[in-house]
């Protein structure tokens, strides 16, 4: 475990920069050491991959997800933004596709043209889905990418089906690259290796998360390690199937997941501040999610392990059974305050900090060119300055 598991309550990293500006502003400050030279370059570097990634994946993805057997080719395309829930085209919101950018990218640390990571970009982008679909029935989410979801929609029975199916053709969708001509069948092994590794750790992470919810107290190590499961590991995954397809070496691929591990990690305790201090218009989710659920993310965690009299009171808070998951605004209110009260929000900003750093040091490991590597660093850049 590389994570200090201490809480501090100070607000600044280690190098001076708040992640979170003020309680007034949940917007994560931008970092003090851009990649590129300039914040305007960086965004539009981004914003280039993240499209990159949609434009060469969505259309292998569609034809994946077309081989369903109806519904679940209904209900799959529903999920995806790509139409309503009666099968007509929008202009839906399919998600940030940090996964299928950075599987692209890491062919290209390989040496490898992006094209040869398509295969690996689509795999991810299912196993998420996957999760997505099942982790909404089993949290009760009704709302997902301002939408409602699948299990609301179509029944738990259909989000259960097509969440396993989607796992079953990334599997696929890998194994067939070789017959494609874009990798070797012995890379392709590989790469099927790692994702279906990735995926247990994944459900792993969502077993740990379903447990906490039912007990009052959850260790920061426990709760660092739960979320290296089940967001760590996936993005492990697609920071280096690329470079696996294209036949990079165990130790390469291993540096390239030793990134996506730590950014994971980084952008999982960003996601974990949006989850009780994130604008409902901005993530889609209701006010609170986090905290309705009683869930022991990381400024819970932390703010519990604190000691002071707001830990005392938010543990109290929260072991009480009086009204367990029916708690109003303005008693959730009182929850996320008692958490800043105590640290858990500044800590968590600042250990979203570490793990970028962190993330950013394993690249130091494998050989790539200039350009590519401040790809990289631009899209970590980006994990841990987001609103959503």
């Amino acid at each position: 475990m590389t994570a200090t598991a201490e809480p501090r309550t100070n607000s600044q990293n280690g190098e001076g920069t708040s992640v979170v500006s003020s309680p007034e502003d949940t917007r994560p400050a931008r970092p003090a050491e851009p990649s590129v030279d300039s914040v305007g370059a960086v965004d539009a570097d981004v914003r280039s991959l993240l499209e990159r990634g949609r434009s060469l994946c969505t259309p292998v993805l569609r034809e994946a997800v077309g081989r369903l057997a109806p519904p679940m080719d209904r209900v799959s395309a529903y999920h995806f933004g790509w139409t309503d829930a009666e099968g007509r085209p929008t202009e839906g919101d399919g998600g940030k596709a940090v996964r299928p950018a950075l599987a692209l990218l890491s062919a290209q640390a390989a040496g490898a043209p992006a094209e040869v990571g398509i295969p690996g970009g689509v795999a991810v982008e299912l196993v998420h889905n996957f999760s997505l679909l099942h982790d909404d029935l089993m949290d009760g989410d009704e709302q997902r990418r301002h939408r409602a979801t699948v299990w609301t929609v179509f029944g738990p029975a259909q989000a259960i089906l097509v969440g396993d199916a989607m796992f079953a053709l990334a599997n696929e969708v890998l194994l067939e690259a070789a017959d494609k001509g874009g990798t070797t069948g012995v890379d392709a092994g590989r790469a099927v290796q790692r994702i279906t590794l990735a995926t247990r750790k994944l459900i792993d992470g969502q077993a740990q998360d379903l447990s906490f919810e039912h007990r009052d107290r959850v260790s920061v190590e426990e709760c660092l390690e739960m979320e290296g499961n089940k967001t760590g590991a996936l993005l492990a995954a697609s920071a280096s199937v690329g470079a696996v397809l294209a036949g990079i070496d165990d130790a390469g691929a291993d540096a390239l997941e030793r990134y996506g591990y730590h950014l994971g990690l980084a952008f999982q305790a960003v996601d974990d501040l949006l989850g009780i201090w994130g604008a409902t218009e901005v993530t889609g989710k209701p006010n609170f999610g986090d905290l309705r659920q009683r869930k022991k993310s990381l400024p819970v965690s932390a703010a519990l392990a604190e000691g002071g009299p707001a830990s005392v009171r938010l543990a109290e808070l929260l072991a009480d059974p009086e009204g367990r998951g029916h708690e109003d605004e303005e008693q959730l209110a009182v929850r996320a305050a008692l958490i800043e009260e105590a640290g858990g929000r500044a800590w968590t900003a600042e250990e979203a900090r570490r793990q970028h750093r962190t993330a950013l040091a394993a690249l130091d490991e494998v050989p790539m060119p200039a350009q590519v590597r401040e790809q990289f660093h631009a899209l970590a850049e980006f994990v841990v300055v987001r609103e959503r």
